[in-house]
């Protein structure tokens, strides 16, 4: 990094073993000595929808992590998690982690598999909660969706397991395959939603499922995989009743963008927090 040359930033792609799918992160492994504005500028100038920075290690797997996009701090950030998860266990082995962040504490596990590593998040406690009518109006008046273009069984809502998103589910895949949106308009909307992004999702089969991910607010058109969001739906359908309290579903992201992308998203009955997990890979 020019302004930063001291700085080592890793590459990751999270949720692909091909560094030209899923979605790249930046990792800095040691960013003790970075400030706010040094850590954004980290960011901006790498360009990827976030940068994860750790900080205090514990040396019991325990490490301080904040989550930068190029525009702005995020609470949570679900594909930097997995993409710092792998790039400790590539120096240090696989095993337990605990990120203290700022949505909470997030274990996350780390196995190889079939010469693969493999990364699981545990979310935070989730919640989910209703959008009103005008709020509703304004995000398909953004998107330039139809009302009519909804699915009716998986209502909108806005879920969070670390942050808020809201999602919508649109009746056919072209539907959703159409994202061609007003920026500002939903930029200014999601300020005032505090939202991260948009989940728009379309419903395959009972435990499979396709979704986009704006991210205006971040200063990125569209996100190509978003382990955050994974989490806040996971959430959702069980709210919803749309899946059973032991449901493992398949999210598949970032075709659209040409970075195809698979999330895992786990259920357990007995605990409401949502588990992610994906593999990846370091890019270059």
């Amino acid at each position: 990094m020019s302004r930063l040359p001291r700085t080592e930033v890793l590459r990751y792609t999270a949720f692909s073993s091909d560094p030209d799918g899923g979605n790249p992160a930046g990792v800095v492994l040691d960013a003790a000595g970075l400030d706010d504005g040094a850590m954004l500028a980290v960011a901006a100038d790498l360009g990827y929808s976030e940068t994860a920075f750790l900080t205090e290690p514990d040396g019991r797997g325990g490490h301080t992590v904040r989550y930068f996009s190029p525009k702005a701090e995020v609470p949570f950030c679900g594909h930097a998690t997995v993409a710092a998860a792998l790039a400790l266990a590539e120096r240090d082995g696989p095993g337990d982690l605990v990120f203290t962040t700022a949505a909470g504490p997030v274990p996350v596990g780390v196995v190889r598999t079939g010469g693969e590593l493999h990364a699981t998040l545990t979310s935070v406690e989730p919640h989910v909660l209703g959008v009103t009518d005008g709020d509703l109006a304004e995000a398909l008046a953004a998107l330039d969706w139809p009302a009519a273009d909804l699915d009716p069984a998986l209502p909108p809502r806005i879920a969070y397991a670390g942050a808020r998103h809201l999602v919508l589910a649109a009746a056919t895949r072209e539907r959703l395959a159409g994202l061609a949106y007003d920026f500002t308009r939903l930029e200014t909307l999601m300020h005032r939603l505090d939202l991260t992004t948009l989940q728009l999702v379309w419903r395959e089969s009972a435990d499979v499922f396709h979704v986009r991910d704006p991210f205006p607010v971040g200063g990125v058109v569209e996100d190509p995989a978003t382990g955050a969001a994974a989490a806040a739906f996971g959430a959702y359908a069980r709210e919803l009743a749309l899946v059973p309290d032991d449901a493992v579903l398949t999210l598949h992201q970032g075709a659209d963008m040409g970075r195809p992308g698979t999330l895992t998203v786990e259920l357990r009955p007995g605990d409401s927090r949502v588990r992610v997990s994906g593999t990846g890979t370091r890019i270059g």
